[in-house]
């Protein structure tokens, strides 16, 4: 981690050889996994006090992103003014929350902008995120993807998104993925792993159960739904197989793994969802921002939006949750 980013954070994951029985033995009832995940919204709520809580929680664990062509310094400075002040001063007071310190988990950023985010936190404990490895396709070459990571770390990212080739998953070839993503851990160094499965193009859940099984093996310290980019990103079906293969992964070693749904989870209801699921299959431990990260742009207004309603019983127009 950057020096200006000093922060308390788990032991790293060292990854472990690569168990092809267990890969071998991995199937996925799809059936089962949709009715678990259908009701899990229907059944649960929170109301009031405790609806705060739960939005408050899930505003930290944000990993506030842009990732747009036109994105500028000046966009990248003023998403880190947000992400270090999230909620409105007016609102925190309502909530007797004025005196404490509130920011979301990190800022996620393409290389170019890693510079203007630390210039713009200016050594406050956020960390700065950065994509990788030929994000969002994943076809460069290894040794460009290698590079890359090296130079974004070299830059100051204390943590790196990657993504796997999908064709090795999709042709079976579990031993290239587990050599590819152990490449890109001993690439980042200190800096923590977030692997990208994008698992809306690896065309069933059980190549979702598998990639993640041997990402977990290879290092990674996240595994995460989607770029955002594909046509199908996180979905609570997906997430429930995700999970399950974090908990197994830790009964095996003992090793916490992180999780990040990210893709089009945009509402302060989506966001709570994923919690009570994560909450119900892992348990509290993995609601914390060292467990979870919401890859998110939009998610932030709205659970503005939602805390604003607790304290006044109406809601704020958009505009005024803007970045800017």
């Amino acid at each position: 981690m950057n020096a200006k980013q000093k922060s308390t954070r788990l032991k790293r994951n060292p990854g472990t050889r690569l168990d092809l029985d267990w890969v071998d033995s991995i199937a996925v009832n799809r059936s089962a996994v949709e009715r678990r995940t259908k009701t899990l919204l229907g059944r649960r709520s929170v109301k009031k006090e405790w609806q705060v809580a739960w939005l408050l929680k899930a505003l930290s664990c944000i990993d506030l992103t842009t990732l747009s062509g036109d994105d500028t310094p000046e966009r990248v400075r003023r998403l880190c003014a947000k992400a270090l002040n999230p909620v409105g001063k007016e609102i925190l007071a309502a909530l007797g929350m004025e005196n404490r310190s509130l920011k979301t988990g990190a800022v996620c950023v393409y290389h170019n902008m890693i510079g203007p985010a630390l210039d713009a936190l200016d050594g406050a404990p956020l960390p700065v995120a950065a994509v990788s490895t030929g994000f969002p396709a994943g076809q460069s070459p290894l040794d460009i993807k290698l590079l890359e990571i090296e130079k974004s770390v070299a830059a100051g990212a204390s943590e790196i998104d990657i993504v796997i080739s999908r064709e090795h998953a999709l042709t079976g070839n579990w031993l290239a993925v587990y050599d590819e993503v152990k490449a890109f851990r001993a690439a980042c160094g200190s800096a923590h792993m977030k692997t990208i499965l994008a698992t809306g193009e690896l065309g069933t859940l059980r190549n979702v159960a598998r990639a993640s099984a041997v990402c977990m093996m290879a290092g990674a310290d996240f595994i995460k739904t989607s770029t955002g980019k594909e046509p199908v990103n996180a979905t609570l079906p997906v997430s429930l197989v995700m999970v399950r293969m974090i908990r197994e992964y830790y009964q095996r070693t003992g090793i916490y793994i992180g999780y990040k749904p990210a893709g089009g989870i945009s509402s302060a209801k989506d966001a709570l969802g994923y919690m009570f699921l994560i909450k119900e299959e892992l348990g509290r431990r993995w609601l914390e921002p060292d467990l979870l990260r919401f890859g998110a742009s939009s998610l932030l207004g709205d659970i503005e939006r939602q805390l604003g309603h607790c304290v006044t019983g109406s809601y704020a127009a958009l505009h005024r949750q803007a970045m800017g």
